[in-house]
């Protein structure tokens, strides 16, 4: 029998239909019990094993230096001895011709500065090795490698900060901590895939689980790869980086500068570092137990505040000042800390520990629903790990206020700072938004802080104004923030029940300060009828916002309130001035008592104290209704005067 050709080869067709199968496994999502791979399931290859060192270079990290537009230093771990441990440096060439610099290259070759065994839990020791480079250029690229002579790492490339200030971004993380090894990787590669020029990366403490743990090191530094040997890194350390004492791997790991208070528990866990026109403060807030720990540092942090030249300030530490999840509670930080960042004007407050997402600030720093001026404290987490939001009482039970909060997210923050400008965006691991902000800041100092543009938060009602009732002729100070610096808005008011663009009287057109600030005296126009209802319209390229109503009355009515003594008692006095128009009858009230008064004449006042009975009152408001006639049909608005407390002790 003569063979058949087959249009196709059998092991061809096989190959085909595997592929087809595997495909089908795929998009149908078929399910495969263990049985299905094989009869023993693979053993867990040993951490031992994944994690030994050997001759060859790992666990490279970038850590900066107090001068780190001239110096930089390098560590790593290595089965190597302090005697050959090893780093070589050139200038950034445009080649390594045969893996080498060019003959005749100037490579400066350094033995390390130090070299630390440190016994891990897997049974053997693990040796990191640290160099210094000095004497180097600012802003100026470099390569370098760190070995034994034989056994090297890989070139690597650094660049040097600037003497001066020049834009930069720097990354922020909060809690790794678990499943460094599963979760936590796709985040720090996120981040770095879109902000590889990053300068510098900041950890907010509790890197791993257990402090001592040399699998959970492994990897964290395995997470990143070889993102550390090229970009310098901030961290500081959580409470899981103590286990009785601080770890046995920190210092090896981290050799930050050792400007700190002095006291040898915090060496390198609280330090600073200038880069950029930016200060980086580290703190260690594992110590709140230990008073003399937290004066050291409270101390310390107010005198590199004070005598700060840097245009910004970042602050890093573990447990939050104003805790986004459970019970918890920092009072030792908000209260010795919290105060100096809000009298030193720090911009960014950088934290971890609740394992979810909250941003906000002291609640009177508020200038609009869209802007404060006040420091921003942000929680974040990148790791697994994950709590559930406090609905932010720990934030409003310390007079502050929570903008944004997210929970069961792993996140990443990128910051981009410019000479007038700060901007802040957190991102999930996928790399969508979630939250962001942007700080402006003038050279006197001054700021604000204004959400990243919605379309809710350029349209609506965002301008303020000092009072809602007024006189035609009467003035109203009108504020709006969140514009670009010199943008132009034009001003008018708007009758209510209008349509929009439809009798706009206009009355401005004005230019945003540098902070994207707006403030006006408008002075209401003949033009607007007494006993109607107004807003006043803010309009640009990039906003279109309104006032709350404004109800115009035909007089001006001035309201005053003082709080003070007659003999050994407290009084609080009201007075009210009628400026011009119709008579006015007029209610004061207060917690001491009311008073009704007719027939206040144009030109005239009307005073009335009320006796508190007591020593002394606190600081409150008094409230008077104003009447009076208005095209012949009774108007009434109401003034608000607040009075400052009064002892007569």
């Amino acid at each position: 029998m003569t063979d058949q050709k087959l249009p196709w080869s059998i092991g061809a067709r096989r190959a085909k239909i595997v592929a087809i199968g595997a495909a089908a496994l795929l998009a149908g999502g078929v399910a495969l019990s263990p049985a299905a791979f094989g009869d023993a399931t693979p053993a867990k290859f040993p951490a031992a094993e994944i994690h030994k060192p050997s001759p060859v270079p790992d666990r490279i990290m970038l850590t900066p230096t107090a001068t780190p537009s001239t110096s930089q230093r390098v560590t790593w771990r290595a089965e190597a001895t302090a005697e050959w441990a090893r780093a070589e440096l050139l200038e950034a060439p445009r080649a390594l011709v045969g893996g080498v610099p060019a003959s005749g290259s100037a490579v400066t070759r350094l033995a390390a500065l130090s070299s630390t065994p440190v016994n891990t839990s897997l049974g053997y020791a693990s040796t990191y090795h640290t160099v210094e480079f000095t004497g180097l250029k600012p802003d100026t690229r470099y390569t370098y490698r760190v070995g034994d002579g034989t056994n090297w790492s890989e070139w690597i490339d650094f660049t040097t900060a600037a003497s001066d200030f020049e834009p930069f971004s720097f990354i922020y993380y909060g809690d790794a901590q678990n499943n460094i090894d599963s979760a936590v990787p796709r985040v720090f590669r996120q981040a770095f895939a879109e902000r590889p020029e990053a300068k510098m990366i900041v950890n907010a403490g509790d890197l791993i689980d257990n402090a001592n743990s040399e699998e959970q090191w492994g990897q964290w530094y395995k997470a990143s790869g070889f993102i550390d040997g090229q970009i310098n890194n901030i961290s500081v350390p959580g409470n899981h980086e103590y286990s009785g004492g601080l770890s046995q791997f920190w210092r090896p790991q981290f050799p930050y500068p050792d400007n700190g208070p002095g006291n040898p528990e915090l060496k390198q866990t609280v330090y600073y570092v200038d880069y950029q026109g930016v200060r980086f403060i580290a703190l260690d807030s594992n110590h709140q137990s230990n008073s003399t720990l937290m004066a050291a540092q409270t101390a310390w942090l107010e005198g590199v505040l004070r005598d700060n030249p840097n245009k910004w300030t970042v602050v890093t530490f573990h447990h939050p000042v104003y805790s986004t999840t459970g019970t918890r509670n920092n009072p030792q930080v908000r209260a010795q800390w919290g105060p100096l960042f809000e009298r030193y004007g720090v911009d960014l407050v950088l934290q971890g520990h609740d394992h979810s997402y909250g941003r906000g600030n002291v609640a009177t720093n508020r200038r609009s629903a869209a802007v404060h001026e006040g420091t921003v404290y942000a929680v974040s987490v990148s790791g697994g790990k994950m709590y559930a939001l406090n609905n932010g009482q720990n934030w409003t039970g310390n007079g502050a206020e929570v903008t944004s909060t997210s929970q069961n997210t792993q996140l990443y923050q990128l910051i981009d700072v410019s000479q007038g400008t700060l901007r802040y965006e957190a991102r999930y691991a996928n790399g969508e938004h979630h939250d962001g902000f942007l700080i402006r800041k003038n050279d006197e100092g001054e700021r604000t802080v204004n959400e990243l543009r919605t379309p809710s938060n350029t349209t609506g009602q965002h301008v303020t104004v000092d009072r809602t009732s007024v006189a035609v002729k009467g003035e109203v100070k009108v504020s709006a923030y969140g514009y670009d610096p010199a943008e132009k808005v034009a001003v008018s008011l708007r009758k209510l029940g209008n349509t929009p663009g439809q009798a706009e009287i206009p009355v401005a057109n004005l230019t945003a300060d540098q902070l994207g600030r707006i403030s006006y005296q408008l002075a209401i126009p003949a033009s607007a009828k007494a006993g109607g209802t107004y807003e006043v319209f803010l309009s640009s390229a990039n906003q279109q916002i309104t006032s709350p109503a404004i109800t115009l009355n035909g007089w001006r009515a001035d309201v005053q309130a003082r709080a003070h003594c007659v003999g050994a008692n407290a009084y609080v006095s009201v007075t009210l001035r009628n400026g011009e128009g119709e008579p006015l009858s007029v209610e004061m009230v207060t917690p001491y008592g009311s008073r009704t008064i007719a027939g206040v004449a144009g030109g005239k006042s009307a005073s009335q104290a009320f006796n508190s009975r007591a020593k002394s009152v606190p600081a409150g408001v008094a409230t008077v209704d104003v009447t009076g006639m208005v095209d012949g049909d009774p108007v009434t608005m109401r003034v608000e005067a607040a009075y400052e407390a009064a002892s007569c002790e």
